[in-house]
């Protein structure tokens, strides 16, 4: 992200030139950055802004860039989570080389902080219970009340705490909490808790702590321990900046906030009509509507590679989203519009046929089969050609046939001449139909001089279809997908459940495709002719039997701003 503002004549963002004055005025010798993520849940397009805008400034500024688990609360941790983050952020092409850490891994040096804190008369356990901490902190027009139990003796203080690491006392029981000003404007500085007690294993540290440190304590520490310059978030967090300075102060890590390390905010990326909420995605999951967090419904970003968006994608439509102090939405069709552009020059266009219908060529010999030279994508020669096979009976898809068509109707219908795609020239002469009068087959003759797809004679016609050969052809199973909320309604109901889209998976079982597609590989992609981006799922696909995803229509209603 940072490289893309960095090419020459391009402006800096606002984050650029925070960096480049740190680092002119000597704050700054290296740029270290981090992405931070809490590992209660996979990771959602949002995150893909984080992660390229952390790794990009870095590399831009020959810095470090820091993967950090913020696996400060094991009530919703899980490794399962710790594991899909890794992959996403490798997928993405966010390399942290050596730089893999664990908040939980500074859980002692942590402790220690806190009682550098009751030393210095900063912190004091309180017995206040949660309800009670809520009601004494006041509102934003009232200041808060004095906590009671705040003139506790600096003994007492440690004292309790170390008996709070110890196990003594039970969840809820006890906190510790900063002692800065119960008045403060600003409510976060009201004596927030820095630790509570919580007697549960932990992912990476298992049973060794019953005591665990509030995020607004824990992070501003770890970015110190770390050495991270720029601790980039977004922008809720611009009201919390006082505290992570005043934490990183009082613990001796900087004098002063102008020093690092520096919370800097920018706004968040927001989706349209799209659900990223974890706890809205963890229900879809428990109640099955969605077959796990990787479903290609949602925009995680392991949704997103399964469904077949390419880490190069994301990447442009970050870039277009650009950074900012101003929160807005980008509009989904943006990120369709990216993933068309990087798969359209770079993928082989294949013959597949979703909804099947015979037509038989009564005059093309019994039993002969043409490998007919067909060019894999017609804009980039670099890929190359393929041959597949011609044969008597082909499918066709049932839209490219009407027995009675509307005018200016250009495909297959009796007594119409159209050209099979990259073979010859057809005409229908007669259908069969079924005892309810559907049509179960289509008969046609061909003219075997049209051979490639042109007639000697110059002639014309209007319309061209693709196909596949029944003998050859390969059966398939595809899946279609839409939003999984209905768009026109938007993504909740009144009260607040998701507005679900019923149709947002069509699945196919019958399609039939080229053969060379039955070798596709699992996250394998390709056009589609005429009918989008495909491909082969991650999860379901076997080996000789793909099951392909729809990434993406072919038809966009984005326009790009060529300014951008």
């Amino acid at each position: 992200m940072g490289e893309a503002n960095a090419k020459e004549g391009e402006s800096k963002n606002f984050i650029e030139q925070i960096i480049e004055k740190d680092l002119a005025e000597g704050r700054v010798k290296k740029v270290v950055t981090r992405f931070p993520p809490e590992p209660n849940g996979y990771l959602h397009i949002g995150h893909a802004k984080s992660i390229l805008l952390n790794y990009g400034l870095a590399k831009e500024y020959g810095g470090e860039f820091h993967l950090r688990f913020d696996d400060t609360n094991p009530t919703k941790e899980k490794s399962e989570f710790v594991n899909s983050i890794k992959e996403d952020v490798k997928w993405l092409g966010a390399d942290w080389g050596e730089h893999l850490y664990y908040a939980s891994n500074y859980f002692e040096k942590m402790y220690e902080a806190a009682v550098g804190l009751i030393k210095k008369g900063k912190a004091y356990v309180s017995d206040l219970s949660a309800d009670e901490i809520r009601e004494y902190r006041g509102t934003l027009t009232e200041p808060g009340k004095k906590d009671p139990y705040s003139d506790r003796s600096i003994e007492e203080n440690l004292d309790l705490f170390e008996r709070m690491r110890a196990g003594e006392f039970a969840d809820g029981e006890k906190v510790l909490r900063a002692r800065i000003d119960m008045s403060s404007s600003n409510i976060n500085m009201r004596d927030p808790i820095l630790y509570r007690v919580t007697h549960m294993s932990h992912q990476n540290t298992g049973d060794k702590w019953c005591i665990y440190p509030m995020y607004d304590f824990a992070h501003p520490l770890e970015d110190a321990i770390e050495g991270v310059t720029h601790s980039i978030c977004t922008l809720e967090f611009e009201d919390h900046r006082p505290l992570y300075d005043w934490v990183v102060i009082e613990t001796g890590y900087k004098k002063s906030p102008e020093d690092v390390p520096k919370q800097i905010e920018f706004a968040k990326l927001y989706l349209t009509n799209v659900v990223t909420g974890k706890r809205y995605i963890k229900k879809l999951v428990e109640q099955g509507i969605v077959d796990g967090w990787d479903d290609p419904r949602l925009v995680s970003i392991a949704a997103l590679r399964r469904r077949g968006f390419t880490p190069e994608s994301i990447r442009r439509f970050v870039e277009l989203a650009g950074i900012s102090k101003a929160n807005s939405s980008a509009d989904y069709a943006m990120l369709e519009y990216c993933i068309r552009e990087d798969l359209k020059p770079s993928r082989p266009r294949m013959m597949a046929i979703l909804h099947p219908l015979k037509v038989i060529i009564d005059n093309y010999p019994e039993g002969q089969c043409e490998m007919l030279p067909v060019s894999n994508n017609v804009e980039n020669e670099a890929l190359g050609t393929r041959e597949v096979p011609f044969t008597k009976e082909l499918y066709i898809d049932r839209d490219d046939f009407m027995e009675v068509p509307p005018r200016k109707y250009f495909r297959m219908y009796p007594g119409n001449e159209v050209r099979l795609m990259n073979a010859y020239f057809v005409t229908c002469v007669g259908v069969d139909k079924d005892g309810d009068g559907n049509v179960t087959a289509v008969h046609c003759t061909y003219d075997p001089s049209s051979k490639g797809g042109n007639s000697p004679d110059g002639r014309k016609v209007k319309g061209t279809i693709q196909w596949v050969s029944a003998e050859y052809g390969k059966k398939v199973t595809v899946r279609l997908y839409e939003n999984i909320v209905d768009e026109e309604k938007g993504v909740y109901n009144e009260d607040g459940s998701l507005n679900l889209n019923p149709n947002s998976i069509e699945v196919l079982e019958d399609c039939v495709v080229e053969p060379k597609l039955s070798e596709a590989k699992p996250g394998d992609s390709f056009q589609f002719v005429r009918q989008g981006y495909f491909c082969a799922d991650s999860k379901d696909s076997k080996e000789g039997e793909p099951v392909f995803n729809r990434i993406v229509s072919l038809k966009s209603s984005f326009k790009l701003d060529k300014k951008k």
